[in-house]
């Protein structure tokens, strides 16, 4: 998904990282850098000379926070500044004790019946109910595409063959729909044009009938910053509360949609990654710039961190820190790792080490991690407090407990002393430093 962007973004970044030390020759080389990237990827110029700006003041003008390296710091800003470029994350509530209902809206060949779909299948993963409406009376075929890839999910679809009145079939499929214990109803209609008066016109009375909660705009992510007008003409037809932007994995533009979206005022909810039906993500801002710059999921990371701080385990963190952390301690990170999400995740959040480690790599320490588990668990406390009293029939009972052979607890015993920098080597060298150790790297 935008490759082109993350790859020329990837290289500044470089840059820096790589750099003797920081002065203005190299801060305004990178701006330069990151211009030509946005305005590649077709972000407005003028959205374009602001980022760039800021960038250049704040990295010339701001003091690193206590801890940050300069390096880090410059990073950082541009993460925030690409963050904002991009709005901010919906909050919309889907469980509100009602039937929500949501409309969709675009020009014709934005991807509207197949993210109908999309949003149904992932909103029925996160535990809602969900029924369709097939308002699409113009494009021939869009009822039985609609069904068929809403069968998939096992949602519904109420729609009439033989009825060309677009609103007299909302207001049918409300009523259809309405003695049902349904969380949501999407309803989707017919593409249509700014200039198609006659189109907006009826899109005004379909509003009118279903009353909708949110209307969503669907935007194709080829169309790059021309998007910005699309939605402004929908917008006064109907208030525009959220945008999808479709077709994302295959555009060149995608950076100028999403920009332009933001540009609304409307948050950009959905995006679009794959032509499969899974393929739609909820967008959030700052994760989705962490995956430009080659940081991954970067909030994961930092609600650990958080996570970690709030806690106020100092004791355990001086452990940790100064290398005489136990299993205990070991094992609280794991479970710490767990709640983030996968270990490749984690790994690709860590600045610098997305793509330093390959696939078989990440695979094989998951493994690793998932027997770790069982076999700490299986120790006493003693154990854990003490990894030395581990002798041959206390390894052998683990073994037992844990349903692992004995050369599995012996490879634990082996990589705990090399796994006790784990939490601290958090940038990419000294990660990477642990992983050889851990016969990974």
């Amino acid at each position: 998904m935008l490759d082109g962007l993350k790859n020329s973004l990837g290289d500044a970044i470089k840059k820096i990282v790589k750099s003797s030390g920081i002065d203005e020759e190299l801060i305004k080389e990178l701006c330069k850098d990151v211009q030509r990237a946005l305005l590649t990827s077709d972000v407005n110029v003028r959205l374009v000379l602001e980022i760039t700006k800021r960038l250049e003041e704040r990295s010339l003008n701001e003091t690193p926070p206590p801890g940050l390296s300069r390096k880090d710091h410059i990073v950082k800003i541009l993460y925030d500044e690409l963050s904002k470029l991009l709005g901010t994350e919906s909050d919309f509530n889907f469980k509100s004790g009602k039937q929500i209902k949501i409309i969709l809206l675009g020009i014709q060949g934005s991807g509207k019946t197949t993210v109908a779909s999309k949003l149904a299948k992932f909103l029925t993963g996160q535990d809602l109910k969900v029924g369709v409406v097939g308002a699409d009376t113009y494009r021939p075929g869009a009822l039985v595409q609609l069904k068929m890839m809403c069968e998939k999910s096992g949602v519904e679809v109420y729609g009439e063959e033989n009825n060309k009145d677009s609103p007299n079939i909302v207001q049918n499929g409300l009523k259809h729909f309405a003695g049902q214990t349904l969380d949501v109803i999407i309803i989707d209609t017919a593409g249509r044009h700014k200039e198609e008066h006659d189109l907006l016109e009826e899109m005004g009375r379909i509003n009118k009938v279903a009353d909708p909660d949110l209307a969503l705009l669907v935007i194709d992510g080829t169309i790059g910053q021309q998007c910005f007008n699309q939605a402004e003409a929908f917008h006064k037809t109907i208030p525009v509360g959220g945008v999808i932007i479709s077709k994302l994995d295959s555009s060149a533009k995608g950076g100028g949609a999403l920009a332009a979206s933001a540009a609304t005022g409307a948050q950009i909810m959905y995006i679009g990654t794959g032509e499969r039906i899974d393929d739609l993500e909820k967008f959030s801002p700052t994760r989705f710039v962490g995956r430009l710059l080659g940081m991954g999921d970067v909030q994961a990371v930092l609600d650990l961190a958080k996570r970690l701080e709030n806690e106020g385990d100092d004791v355990r963190m001086k452990r940790i820190s100064s290398g005489k952390m136990n299993m205990d301690d070991f094992f609280y990170q794991l479970e710490e790792v767990t709640k983030v999400g996968s270990l490749k995740g984690l790994l690709d959040s860590m600045p610098g080490m997305s793509g330093m480690v390959k696939e078989d790599q990440v695979d094989q320490m998951e493994g690793r991690v998932s027997k770790w588990r069982y076999i700490i668990q299986s120790m006493n406390k003693d154990e854990k407090a003490d990894p030395d009293l581990l002798n041959s029939s206390r390894i052998k009972r683990i073994a037992r407990g844990s349903g692992w052979p004995e050369g599995e607890v012996k490879e634990l015993l082996k990589n705990y002393k090399n796994s006790k920098n784990l939490m601290k080597a958090s940038k990419g060298r000294q990660m990477q430093g642990t992983l050889r150790k851990m016969g990974l790297g």
